[in-house]
């Protein structure tokens, strides 16, 4: 076995541990929480190392790696969200490689336009809708205040599933100011079951990366979404995933 191989077993038996410890905690059954493997600029040959493992749940955040690593990646068994931020140039792109579900939904005209292309290919998706719960300009997702509007207009484009939610939370050591983002979604989930809008399921919080995802699992996560603490750290800043224009 290759140091490399050995390493993202290590990483991915410590993150397990860390989510099982973190469910102890606050009283949660571990099998509620899922790990999602960020693979961005990750190697299709060290994703395949975490998969062969059993951690199947996979997700990139640009069409172009999802693409580069679809060959690869297509005869090993797992399931593929898209959680980067979507121009509408894309879909039909994305559509091509066997995206389960899109977590960045946050605003109508995407959800309109991925929509269309979706009864054209005679499909459907499920979609959790972004919320941008730290208020930074640097961050996609919609506005906390309209984010029950969203999901009302959303509804009602019956190819799109609306699974749950998604935010990033603030990238921040005070992880007091961290759990206010978790909270906030959480908030606003309950928001939403309350009004039971048809076509809306809110059984999935996506929150929590390497270095919150005790937080975000107290606060109630249901999907987090890790790389870093599995694959290393990455030779791109966060920010090179944020921008629109890229």
């Amino acid at each position: 076995m290759s140091e490399t191989t050995q390493n993202i077993i290590n990483n991915l038996t410590w993150v397990q541990q860390r989510i099982e410890k973190a469910c102890e905690h606050s009283r949660r059954n571990p099998k509620e929480v899922k790990l999602l493997l960020a693979t961005k600029t990750v190697s299709a040959e060290k994703i395949k190392i975490a998969l062969l493992e059993g951690y199947t749940l996979i997700a990139e955040n640009k069409v172009q790696e999802l693409k580069d690593k679809y060959v690869s990646l297509k005869t090993v068994t797992h399931t593929n969200h898209f959680i980067g931020h979507l121009q509408t140039n894309k879909i039909k792109d994305l559509l091509k490689y066997d995206v389960s579900c899109i977590e960045s939904i946050d605003n109508i005209n995407l959800a309109t336009k991925l929509h269309n292309r979706l009864l054209l290919e005679q499909k459907t998706i499920d979609v959790f809708i972004q919320i941008n719960t730290s208020f930074e300009e640097s961050k996609f997702g919609v506005e906390p205040a309209k984010a029950i509007e969203l999901v009302e207009q959303v509804s009602k484009l019956d190819t799109l599933r609306i699974k749950g939610l998604m935010t990033i939370g603030l990238l921040s050591a005070e992880s007091g100011e961290v759990r206010k983002c978790f909270r906030l979604l959480k908030d606003i989930q309950q928001q939403i079951e309350a009004l039971h809008i048809p076509n809306v399921e809110m059984n999935e919080l996506s929150m929590g990366m390497s270095g919150d995802l005790e937080v975000a699992i107290e606060e109630g996560a249901t999907i987090i979404r890790v790389g870093t603490a599995i694959f290393g750290q990455r030779p791109t800043s966060d920010s090179y995933y944020w921008n629109e224009e890229s």
